[in-house]
């Protein structure tokens, strides 16, 4: 089995040594041989739309197994619901609030960033 030499770190490596087939690698995207292919915004997006659409599968699933109806309470109102429904709403409903309170925060610091700036 070869060993990888070690030289002394010319470009600012902590520690003294670094591997050389291990940098090389890194900067020239080729490890073991093989090339691999640089990493872009449209491979994370189709990573995303995968992942999404998997999900969204296993909601379809969820809402067909619980159709059953269910009593809802809401600041004095009440309704009958099918229990997949309610949970549906919810759940968008927390997603409302945490895209409200996320908007609000990356708000403030764009003001206070632009302060600095300016």
């Amino acid at each position: 089995m070869a060993t990888t030499p070690l030289t002394p770190a010319t470009n600012g490596h902590p520690g003294g040594y670094r591997h050389d087939r291990a940098d090389r690698s890194r900067e020239t995207g080729i490890e073991n041989g093989q090339a691999k292919a640089p990493r872009s915004r449209a491979g994370a997006t189709w990573v995303g739309i995968c992942i999404a659409a998997l999900v969204l599968v296993a909601l379809i699933v969820f809402m067909l197994q619980n159709t059953q109806p269910v009593v809802v309470s809401f600041l004095g109102m009440q309704g009958s619901v099918p229990l997949a429904l309610a949970l549906l709403i919810a759940g968008v409903g927390v997603g409302v609030v945490a895209l409200v309170v996320g908007t609000v925060r990356i708000s403030q610091l764009r003001r206070r960033l632009s302060r600095t700036t300016a």
